[in-house]
C-alpha cells in the first residue's frame, strides 16, 4: 500500500512539472540555424533588473519552444549564450504578446536575421524601427561633422550644427508623436512615448494617453507612461 502511495505521488509530480513546461497563455517557438549547441534564455526587464523567465539547452536540434505566462504584451528579450565564443550580437528583443510567436534566426546573424510573427505590436515596433534609422543615420552625421569641426573649429560651422540638431531633434518628437497616436489602441504606443520621448513637452504625453484605448490605458506600458506624466506634472 506504501508503495502504491509513493507511486501516485511521484506520478503526480511528473504530471504538474509537464503541465507547467507545457501551459502558457504565450506559445513561443523558433529556430536559431547553425545552432547545435548552446543555451537560450527569455528574459524581461523587472524594476532595473533583468528577470530569466525561461531558459532552453539546445543540443543537436536547433529548433526551441517555450510556454510562458505574461500579463499582456510586453518587450521580451532572447538571449544567446555562445559559451566560449564572444560576440556582441547575442540578444533579440522581441514585443512579445499571448498567443502563438515563433523566432527564427541564424547563429552567425542572431540579430540581423532574426525573422518574429505572431505579434502585432512587434510588427508596428519593427515598422516604427525603419523608419526611425533615418534619425539616427541623420544623428551620426551630425557627430561626424562635429568631431571634424574640432580639428578646424568654426563657431559659424558649430552654431549651424547645433541648429540642425535643434531640428532633427524636433522632427523626431513629433514623428513619435505622430506614430503613437495613430496607433493609440496598442501597446506600442505608450512604450515608444517612455523609451523615445519621456522628455518631451507633457502636453503632447498627455494627448498620447488621452487617445490610448481603455486596454491600452490599463496596460503595463500604459500605466508607466500615465504615472510618468503625473510626476512630471508634480514637478512642474
Amino acid at each position: 500500500m506504501r508503495k502504491i502511495f509513493v507511486l501516485s505521488l511521484v506520478l503526480i509530480s511528473i504530471f504538474a512539472c509537464t503541465k507547467k513546461e507545457t501551459t502558457g497563455n504565450l506559445h513561443l517557438t523558433g529556430n536559431v540555424e547553425g545552432l547545435g549547441q548552446g543555451k537560450l534564455y527569455i528574459s524581461k526587464i523587472q524594476d532595473s533588473t533583468l528577470v530569466v523567465l525561461d531558459s532552453i539547452t539546445i543540443k543537436g536540434k536547433s529548433n526551441f519552444e517555450s510556454f510562458l505566462n505574461i500579463d499582456g504584451p510586453e518587450v521580451l528579450y532572447l538571449f544567446l549564450d555562445r559559451g566560449q565564443t564572444q560576440s556582441i550580437d547575442n540578444s533579440i528583443p522581441f514585443f512579445a504578446e499571448p498567443g502563438e510567436m515563433s523566432i527564427n534566426t541564424k547563429l552567425k546573424e542572431f540579430f540581423n536575421a532574426a525573422k518574429i510573427t505572431g505579434s502585432k505590436n512587434h510588427e508596428l515596433w519593427t515598422e516604427f524601427s525603419k523608419l526611425n534609422q533615418r534619425f539616427t543615420e541623420d544623428n551620426l552625421d551630425l557627430i561626424e561633422k562635429r568631431l571634424q569641426n574640432e580639428i578646424n573649429f568654426s563657431q559659424e560651422r558649430q552654431d549651424s550644427i547645433d541648429k540642425a540638431y535643434e531640428k532633427l531633434i524636433k522632427r523626431k518628437y513629433l514623428y513619435v508623436v505622430n506614430y503613437a497616436m495613430n496607433h493609440a489602441d496598442h501597446e506600442i504606443a505608450p512604450y515608444l512615448a517612455i523609451t523615445e520621448i519621456a522628455d518631451v513637452n507633457v502636453m503632447y504625453l498627455d494627448s498620447i494617453a488621452n487617445k490610448m484605448s481603455p486596454e491600452v490605458s490599463e496596460s503595463k506600458y500604459g500605466k508607466i507612461l500615465k504615472e510618468h506624466i503625473k510626476e512630471v506634472k508634480n514637478n512642474q
